[in-house]
């Protein structure tokens, strides 16, 4: 338990510090260490890296290797530990998320013979397409997984080196290192065959290219999805929505933290009086204290979440770009916006906060395992149970994955009773006002009831859920330390003395990771 008489949110961190290394000296947990740490990753990519297409014996060690991934990634959640708090919670979010995702790829799937993504060449002579999958296809990128997704041939005249095609599991090893490095990482699955429904098709010109029709000329080529997620196909706008993304998540960041460095509850007191700047009649409202808090929280997470994920476009567009990594430096191959829009929220309640509104970065994975639990049990998908089992798996897994990261943190948590009960209680929410609006539709009120009355109720019902819910998870985060990361290095608002008593310009003064020397090889790397 964090002890009383801490003062300021760097006291509190220097607390964790000294945690961290009493763990470590003891001998009660070893230090996340790079490269060590990502020994399972490495195992599962070099296993992929080997052709097993037509190697039956190989393909069995899928699972087998599997259980192994498993048991590791299993220990490292369960002995390692780190000591910056973003680092923390991401040993355990990030070692069970590999285990999620490799399942996904090489076990519910097989990835060598289900995925297929867009390349740019001739696959009339391009290595990586084998003679005999040089087949011409028509079909359009839907996210769905196609009858024949392996290539497009080229229009007779066209320049090759314009022309897309679907290209499966190369046969060439060096071509094989970027298709399993790219399958390895694209959690949405951009621009493959398994790319996820709330990110939109590429636009327009691309389909027609891949379907061996040339550019269509399409005068506004970007593409928007139903849930609100844009697909850029000018580089210049994207890197200029994505570089004003990036300033204003930088300044709200900047104002979430100095709020919460003025309260307390966020340094771990969950139950600390309320900051007094706030408004007396705020104050001694338990009710409004409590939404000021869920708001505050809300708002780091979802401004840290908006600023890391603008880094990806900003990178691999505006650094990199299609000079230095061919089609996957695109702007059309880089959606930037990872949340879509909150009109989902008030059109379709709670369902529409988790399935539109909030980021979907780990939707492929939990829909793939779905699927495969559905057609184990031999149940319809769109069936009433199909999808109730759907949605169940789905926050189950994510249930999993935030009560690994909850554990791995250095303060008192309760990752069962906190993040994972969380998310078991929001499929109930979504059962709950599903069955509601189907019983009210077949009384005939809702369609007498107009649109505004309809999106007001689902806006009260949606954050009066969250209100009572959203301190399970809220409540484990701050006595965990993760509101203590600092995401910005440079802070204007404490330079100009808003800050806490001890709070400095330069944010990153403990660092984010470091060189540790071990007494072996193997207890010596980067540590977090």
């Amino acid at each position: 338990m964090l002890p009383p008489g801490l003062n300021t949110p760097r006291e509190v961190t220097l607390y964790y510090d000294s945690v961290y290394d009493s763990l470590i000296d003891s001998g009660r947990a070893v230090p996340f260490l790079y490269p060590w740490s990502g020994i399972g990753a490495f195992a599962a990519l070099a296993y992929l890296l080997i052709d097993h297409r037509h190697q039956p014996t190989l393909k069995r060690l899928r699972l087998p290797l599997f259980a192994l991934l498993f048991a590791y990634q299993c220990w490292v959640i369960a002995t390692n530990r780190a000591r910056h708090p973003a680092g923390a919670l991401g040993v355990g979010l990030l070692s069970s998320w590999g285990i999620l995702w490799i399942s996904t790829i090489a076990v519910v799937n097989d990835c060598q013979t289900d995925f297929s993504r867009i390349e740019q060449g001739d696959p009339e002579t391009s290595e990586n397409v084998p003679k005999d999958k040089r087949t011409a296809t028509n079909g359009p990128v839907s996210g769905a997984k196609h009858d024949a997704p392996e290539d497009a041939k080229t229009t007779k005249g066209k320049d090759v080196t314009k022309s897309l095609y679907w290209q499966p599991y190369p046969t060439s090893f060096r071509h094989r290192i970027d298709w399993v490095a790219d399958v390895f990482c694209s959690f949405r699955g951009v621009g493959w065959n398994f790319q996820t429904t709330t990110v939109p098709p590429p636009p327009k010109p691309i389909e027609m290219r891949l379907s061996g029709k040339g550019d269509s000329g399409d005068p506004r080529p970007d593409q928007v999805s139903r849930s609100g997620i844009r697909r850029f196909m000018d580089g210049d706008s994207l890197l200029q929505h994505t570089f004003t993304n990036l300033v204003i998540g930088y300044l709200c960041l900047d104002v979430v933290k100095v709020l919460m460095h003025h309260d307390a509850y966020f340094w771990g007191y969950v139950d600390a009086s309320p900051s007094s700047y706030l408004p007396l009649f705020v104050q001694h409202s338990y009710i409004l204290v409590r939404s000021y808090r869920l708001i505050i929280g809300l708002a780091g997470m979802y401004t840290a979440l908006w600023e890391i994920f603008q880094l990806g476009p900003a990178f691999f567009c505006g650094v990199l770009g299609p000079r230095w990594i061919g089609l996957r430096g695109e702007p059309w191959m880089n959606p930037p916006d990872m949340f879509g829009a909150f009109a989902g929220v008030l059109d379709n309640g709670i369902a529409g906060w988790w399935s539109g509104w909030w980021h979907q970065i780990f939707r492929v994975a939990f829909e793939a395992h779905s699927t495969w639990l559905l057609k184990t049990l031999k149940i319809e998908k769109r069936s009433q149970k199909g999808q109730l089992t759907s949605l169940f798996v789905a926050f189950f897994l994510s249930a999993c994955l935030h009560a690994c990261g909850s554990f791995t943190l250095l303060g008192e948590t309760r990752p069962l009773m906190g993040p994972f009960r969380f998310f078991l209680l929001q499929p109930i929410g979504i059962a709950v006002q599903m069955f509601a609006v189907r019983l009210l539709s077949k009384l005939g009120l809702t369609q007498k009831t107009p649109k505004v009355l309809k999106r007001t109720v689902n806006f009260v019902v949606v954050h009066t859920w969250l209100y009572f819910t959203g301190p399970l998870l809220l409540d484990d985060f701050a006595k965990g330390g993760v509101w203590l990361f600092e995401p910005v290095a440079l802070s204007p608002l404490r330079l100009l003395g808003l800050g806490a008593k001890d709070d400095q310009f330069f944010c990153w003064w403990d660092g984010i990771v470091f060189w540790r020397s071990g007494k072996h090889w193997w207890d010596t790397g980067i540590a977090l």
